[in-house]
């Protein structure tokens, strides 16, 4: 671990100023190739709604074990569902994006959506997608969910989107098995490094990670009012408030 040298030679990087610490993330070798070795820039940003973190809480929070289920409430009844629909592939994440009715539209939904946790799913949200993309930062939440911006090809326009891996529901829920399942690809891609899985503040990659992704649409109500998600050197890039939540299967490097 070393405290930061960070540049913010391209527009996925964060400011220089923001870089708490920098350490290098070799996952796990996957197919028969050697791994690739990743730059992780644990910075201060957080989602807009969030407080500033220190870089002792970053690290503190980094190392503690808050569990693994989920622990919010809001639209929870939808949050830990998924969608019972067929995959829809998407080879650019600009078109699911584009594939999503307005906020507007959904602001003032018939029946109207809510932040309560017995919040369903509506129609516009059972929806199953699948997508090719990049994994550009993470940060972990207070409800346990580990929240994933995800992005086009550095090479392209600059798109990004939020997807969570979702904290687990009850043991009684029968989407637990597969969404613990995604829950463990995704710590498994991390976890051999000590800091290696986010905290509360957002780990930049470098480069961004290649991942598939497949999940359930999901319309964040929480944020129609108020701040906005994602790290502060991305958020303008995340035109929207729909979500892949939750992640059903992540493959990294695919």
């Amino acid at each position: 671990m070393e405290r930061s040298r960070g540049r913010r030679n391209r527009p996925d990087l964060p400011t220089r100023e923001s870089v708490l610490l920098e350490f290098t993330l070799t996952p796990p070798a996957l197919a028969a190739r050697a791994p690739t070795a990743y730059h992780v820039l644990r910075t201060n940003q957080v989602d807009e709604y969030d407080e500033a973190v220190s870089l002792e809480a970053v690290v503190a929070a980094a190392r503690r074990r808050p569990g693994e289920n989920f622990r919010g409430t809001a639209r929870r009844a939808a949050k830990l569902s998924i969608a019972d629909a067929i995959f829809e592939a998407f080879g650019d994440l600009k078109d699911l994006i584009t594939s999503v009715p307005d906020e507007e539209a959904m602001t003032h939904h018939d029946p109207p959506i809510t932040v309560a946790s017995t919040s369903n799913r509506v129609a516009e949200e059972r929806r199953n997608v699948r997508v090719r993309a990049f994994l550009y930062a993470a940060s972990r939440e207070d409800d346990n969910d580990f929240h994933l911006i995800v992005g086009r090809a550095p090479t392209l326009q600059p798109v990004y989107m939020t997807m969570e891996v979702s904290g687990l529901p009850p043991s009684n829920s029968r989407h637990r098995a597969t969404l613990k399942q995604a829950r463990d690809a995704y710590k498994a891609f991390f976890q051999d490094h000590p800091l290696g899985l986010p905290g509360a503040s957002y780990d930049f990659y470098d480069p961004p990670i290649p991942v598939e992704i497949e999940g359930s649409l999901f319309f964040d109500m929480s944020h129609v009012t108020g701040g906005r998600p994602g790290p502060q050197d991305l958020r303008d890039d995340i035109p929207t408030i729909w979500e892949v939540h939750p992640i059903t299967r992540i493959v990294f490097e695919p």
